[in-house]
């Protein structure tokens, strides 16, 4: 039987979220934000002796000490029952940490153990601050802030010394010397976010070595921009009247408001969310670090003696070495290709890794927290980023033209969890009614109920004869029947639901037949493409079975 609410029996359409009132609620969010915000302690600066202390540590290059005695400054006093104040040091050391934790002369080009545990240390140090302290109290959107090499910037500044101005200013006394915290720093070196994210998700299929650190990067920063963002939305409801709408300010905004205009800048925040590896991508978002992927010659004949720490002789060994001679290094080998696979061809080929184009699945899931919160910005802030339907509009530019797997692994249930249901019903109607035939009915609401799913999408084929868009229409039926389950149950309905899902199985089988035979056959056709359509139209009949048999069990 039907639910006896309306209300209840249809996921609602993002479009009818309103921004300019409590729009920041959990309902227009994705569900990545629905827990409650942990309880962060407030923050204090720490005074100007420990800053001192950690600065000359920085400055020469004594990393590991610099970020134990951080550590251990920040963790004091959280077992307390009422936990006092975390000291923090100023935003020039936090953003020297980020750049630590990435940095190739501490990581894939780390000439000690000791080097290489600096950048461990230092990632773990910024997560102990967005854990303990969270993104507002912690000031990380100072220190994550963007700036060019040629821009006089809170990193820049030297340090005043003896004989210098008087009365330096506070972010004098605070800069560090040093190339990593100033021109060589990740925040000086890349354009902006957008830069590192392309070129981090062109080391997922191009360079393993490289993205095993920025993953560990990336996933830490898109943890700070949700982290921001949920915490500002959470003062929007709760001051709902105050004019200073606090999601302005947050950093996800920071980065959307580039130099470009807005339409060029949409533009390209997708290209660097879907960047491939081409030399398209690579040519737009470089390495962010010259020679960056390459990695050290492995000992042989022409090994070098190994440098010794003396400070009395004033001989500093690797420390005082950011940096390696070109004779040192070599490039990184190009990653194992397998052999492709076709799905069913051969009961003994393993099924085909669908997750390989876009870099693996941990590249997947960045790119899809990342595509669910431009969605969430658009939705609350349209004026601030750019519309919703021209976002989305982008979204079917990349998405549609994806080979069958790779457009499974995005639109798939699954993938959709990542996404509020609303903005996940919205996308995937987007882009199926740009390949429906056009003789489906368009809905009658952006509201998507079972009675539009029946009428409007699961009778009807794709658009053309092509094997791969009528599997592409399957498979956006597919998530849009299990969406709808998931919201609100699906229900026999006298078994028109079985007829309408039968009905589209056969039309859209009966249409790719024409595949092959002349002037139907598309692009990428094949019997792996068939499989894909056939496995989706299972899925769909043991979903109806599943419903069937929930409805008898009720009658019973």
């Amino acid at each position: 039987m039907p639910p006896s609410a309306a209300s209840q029996d249809a996921i609602p359409s993002v479009y009818s979220i309103d921004s300019s009132q409590s729009s920041s609620s959990s309902s227009a969010r994705p569900s990545i934000h629905l827990e409650p915000l942990p309880a962060w302690r407030t923050a204090k600066l720490l005074p100007y002796e420990l800053r001192e202390h950690c600065i000359i540590y920085f400055e020469e290059s004594l990393y590991v000490p610099a970020l134990h005695l951080l550590i251990s400054l920040l963790i004091s006093g959280t077992a307390s029952t009422t936990p006092t104040p975390a000291f923090l040091p100023p935003p020039q050391q936090l953003a020297l940490a980020a750049t630590l934790a990435v940095h190739p002369s501490l990581t894939t080009r780390a000439q000690s153990e000791d080097r290489l545990q600096a950048s461990n240390l230092a990632l773990k140090y910024l997560r102990l601050v967005l854990d303990l302290v969270g993104p507002v109290n912690g000031n990380l959107w100072e220190a994550f802030a963007f700036s060019t090499v040629e821009t006089s910037s809170r990193r820049g500044a030297k340090r005043r010394t003896t004989g210098d101005d008087p009365s330096p200013t506070k972010d004098d006394l605070d800069s560090i010397n040093g190339e990593l915290a100033n021109a060589g720093s990740v925040w000086a070196r890349a354009q902006d976010f957008w830069h590192v994210v392309g070129w981090a998700f062109s080391c997922s299929l191009l360079h393993p070595r490289r993205w095993e650190r920025w993953q560990l990067w990336l996933q830490y920063m898109i943890d700070v921009l949700d982290s921001d963002w949920t915490l500002r939305a959470q003062m929007r409801i709760d001051d709902p009247a105050n004019e200073q709408d606090p999601r302005e300010r947050s950093m996800i905004v920071q980065y959307l408001n580039g130099g470009d205009t807005p339409a060029r800048q949409e533009r390209r925040i997708l290209r660097a969310v879907f960047a491939d590896g081409t030399s398209k991508s690579t040519g737009e978002f470089p390495e962010v670090w010259r020679n960056e992927t390459k990695e050290r010659k492995k000992d042989g004949d022409t090994k070098k003696p190994e440098a010794k720490l003396d400070i009395e002789a004033d001989t500093w060994g690797l420390y005082m070495n950011d940096s390696s001679s070109s004779s040192d290094l070599e490039d990184t080998p190009p990653p194992a290709s397998p052999p492709p696979a076709v799905l069913g061809t051969n009961p003994l080929t393993p099924f085909p890794d669908v997750s390989a184009p876009f870099g693996g699945p941990l590249s997947i899931v960045l790119r899809l927290r990342l595509l669910s919160l431009l969605s969430t910005v658009s939705v609350l802030l349209p004026h601030t980023f750019t519309p919703l339907l021209t976002l989305y509009d982008l979204y079917l530019e990349h998405i549609r033209p994806l080979s069958v797997p790779s457009f499974f692994t995005l639109i798939s249930p699954s993938s959709m969890q990542y996404f509020h249901q609303s903005a996940a019903s919205s996308i995937t109607q987007i882009i199926l009614r740009s390949l429906i035939a056009s003789s489906a009915p368009p809905p009658l609401t952006d509201d998507l109920t079972q009675k539009d799913l029946e009428r409007c999408y699961l009778p009807y084929p794709a658009n053309t004869g092509s094997i791969s868009d009528n599997a592409k229409v399957s498979l956006c039926v597919e998530t849009l029947l299990r969406l709808l389950q998931g919201h609100c149950g699906l229900y026999w309905n006298d078994g028109h639901l079985q007829e309408a899902v039968e009905q589209g199985i056969e039309a859209r089988e009966q249409k790719a037949k024409k595949a092959g035979k002349g002037r139907g056959k598309g692009k990428g056709d094949g019997e792996g493409e068939r499989m894909w359509l056939r496995a989706s139209a299972g899925r769909m009949r043991g979903l109806v079975d599943l419903v069937r048999g929930q409805e008898q069990r009720q009658d019973d």
